[in-house]
Order: structure tokens, then sequence, then C-alpha cells
């Protein structure tokens, strides 16, 4: 069986990428956003973290996250994340896709994949490329074709924060499409 290790940095910034099961494309339907941003509001109050960035894709989502000091302990809070997001989701009749016999055998349910990424967020710089990252990955992946006609992100957060123009890579009225590097993430991500 695999070891994974997760993190131990108290108190620190991580970026996370989590898959729904088998990459089906649905967590853009309202009514998953809805059960999500129920389950994280409810985890957040007995769990505090702040969401540095965010954004949601049909079949996967990236997340920015910060624990409070000394508290190390995001994977308890993914988990009933999903778990919560799952139960609403299973209560207003979203389908199972069939069960590999490892997930039967287990009852899980078919929402989410088993595990979920994180890489912990070492300084600044860091922090500066995997919001971007994360605010252009709408457009990396054919949703949309600027990051600000994207509404499942922390994008239109970060313009009013003045941290963005509202035309940041944008080719709304530009000819040329602007491509984006993310060469170093992209080795750490994986994608």
């Amino acid at each position: 069986m695999p070891n994974y290790t997760r993190s131990f940095t108290p108190g620190g910034t991580f970026f996370f990428t989590l898959v729904t099961y088998r990459r089906q494309p649905f967590l853009d339907q309202a009514m998953v956003r809805h059960a999500l941003r129920e389950a994280i509001q409810t985890v957040r109050l007995r769990r505090p973290f702040i969401i540095d960035a965010s954004v949601l894709l049909p079949d996967h989502l990236h997340m920015i996250w910060t624990l409070p000091p000394g508290d190390t302990d995001f994977s308890t809070r993914w988990r009933l994340i999903k778990e919560k997001t799952t139960r609403q989701l299973t209560l207003h009749g979203l389908k199972n896709l069939p069960a590999a016999a490892s997930r039967q055998k287990k009852k899980e349910r078919t929402i989410w994949q088993r595990r979920f990424w994180e890489h912990t967020v070492r300084d600044e710089d860091e922090l500066s490329a995997f919001c971007d990252y994360i605010h252009y990955n709408p457009v990396k992946h054919g949703q949309a074709q600027c990051p600000h006609a994207w509404p499942y992100s922390s994008f239109h957060r970060f313009v009013e924060g003045k941290l963005y123009s509202s035309d940041w890579l944008c080719c709304c009225r530009e000819p040329v499409r602007k491509v984006m590097s993310f060469d170093m993430i992209r080795e750490v991500v994986g994608e």
C-alpha cells in the first residue's frame, strides 16, 4: 500500500487540487456549488481557515488555504467538506457512477476521487504564481476565453482588492491570445 506523506507546516499556506471521481464534469452545476459552499462554511465554523484563492471547474477545483497559527490539519477539513458535500448531493438525487469493487466494498460514493493533492506554499513569489495559475485555469481548460469571464473563481475578489487589473490576461480586445507559462507549477502540479 502506498505511503502518503502530508506536509507538517503549522499555520502554513497550501495549494490544493481536488478532482471528481473519473473526472465527472458536474462541479459547476448550481446544486453542487451550493452544497460545496455550504460544506465549506460549516467546516470553517468549527475549524477555521482562510481561503486565499479558489477556482471551481466542472471536474476539479483548486484552492489556496492558510491555516491558523499552530494548526496543521487540512486533511480533516477536506474530509469533512467532501463528506458533507457528498451527503447533500446524495439527498438531492445526484446519481453515483458504477463504482470499482474496492469502492463498493468500502461503501464509498462516486463523487470525489479518494485523495487530494497538496503543496506547501513556501514564499510570496510562489503564492503569487499559484494565484495566477488558479485564475488562469479556466482559460487553460477551455472553459472561458479570459479569466474575468469565468464566474467560479476568486478572480473578481482579486480585482476588487486591486491585486489584478480587470483586464488581466484578457484577450477580448486583442486579436492575439496571451499565453501564460506555468512551467514551475506544471512540474509541481503534474498537469
